[in-house]
């Protein structure tokens, strides 16, 4: 064979891998044109609006707005809301990921609950609001069972209807979330390490201790990290449930939009949007950089 003939057929064969990889950048585009539709507008949008009052003249004061007492009240509620049901969310998922452990792939109760959580880590909005309220709404069938017995768990107020009932519900949908977000990462522990571990003497509680937590702790913080951006950001939900004020961010973002007493301030929005954008994109930044540790031993 002629020594020569290798180059020519590789030069060949090049330009058919260029102009594949060429194609298999147009499969990227319907991705590209909904990040594009659906978050780099929106985002310009919000710092264009924020920055500009309604007559279209610059100003900061939409900006400074975002220091009033009642704003950072909101963001406080939407933080602690967040970052409560986030941490209930994240231990008890965790729980039930362990406890699937043990049990087979294809087994009943290990398929329900991937199907079940699968559907309810997108459960929300008006849906979820009327499960909460015929379930222990004011006239819902646990509160009356409750009130048959003596018991009024609304003695206090309505507070199903206020901040305290979004608890509950992003709740409901936190667990499940958890349970898609950190059972890979549960499962992809190394049986030869437990193996290991018990061959030198090791216990399964010191596993636990020494090798397991300390691996996954980068894991689960990656996944705590999403469930806070998940609620913080939720807005269906908290819209159909809480039906007076505007406790949390996103409702106090519908409130510059549509309320009567905060006219002429529409673009006060576009400052409370930039306000949770700067929020969110923190939390997903420090994400990513536990989620690339995370990865270090999955890989």
């Amino acid at each position: 064979m002629d020594p020569g003939a290798r180059p020519a057929a590789t030069e060949s064969r090049a330009p058919s891998r260029r102009g594949r990889a060429g194609w298999a950048w147009l499969g990227l585009t319907p991705f590209a044109a909904y990040i594009l539709l659906f978050l780099l507008l929106p985002t310009v949008l919000a710092i264009g609006s924020g920055l500009f009052d309604g007559a279209g003249r610059f100003t900061l004061d939409n900006i400074a707005a975002l220091g009033d007492p009642v704003i950072l009240l909101t963001f406080w509620n939407s933080t602690w809301v967040s970052l409560l049901t986030a941490v209930i969310g994240a231990v008890v998922g965790a729980l039930v990921c362990y406890a699937m452990l043990g049990l087979s792939d294809s087994g009943f109760v290990r398929t329900t609950v991937d199907a079940a959580s699968g559907v309810l880590a997108q459960f929300g909005g008006v849906m979820l609001a009327f499960m909460w309220i015929a379930t222990i709404g004011l006239q819902g069938l646990i509160t009356q069972l409750l009130k048959g017995g003596g018991i009024d768990i609304y003695a206090n107020g309505p507070w199903i209807y206020e901040l305290p009932g979004l608890i509950p519900a992003y709740i409901t949908f936190q667990i499940p979330l958890m349970v898609i977000t950190f059972f890979p990462a549960l499962s992809a522990l190394k049986p030869q390490w437990v193996e290991a571990n018990l061959t030198l003497g090791g216990t399964r509680g010191g596993f636990w201790r020494h090798v397991g937590i300390p691996v996954l702790t980068p894991a689960f913080l990656a996944s705590l990290l999403l469930l806070f951006a998940n609620a913080f950001s939720s807005y269906a939900t908290a819209a159909a449930l809480a039906s007076q004020g505007a406790p949390i961010v996103p409702l106090q973002i519908r409130a510059a939009l549509t309320s009567e007493t905060l006219l002429g301030r529409q673009n006060l929005a576009g400052a409370l949007a930039l306000g949770m954008i700067v929020v969110v994109a923190v939390v997903m930044w420090i994400y990513s950089l536990v989620q690339r540790r995370a990865a270090r031993w999955q890989s």
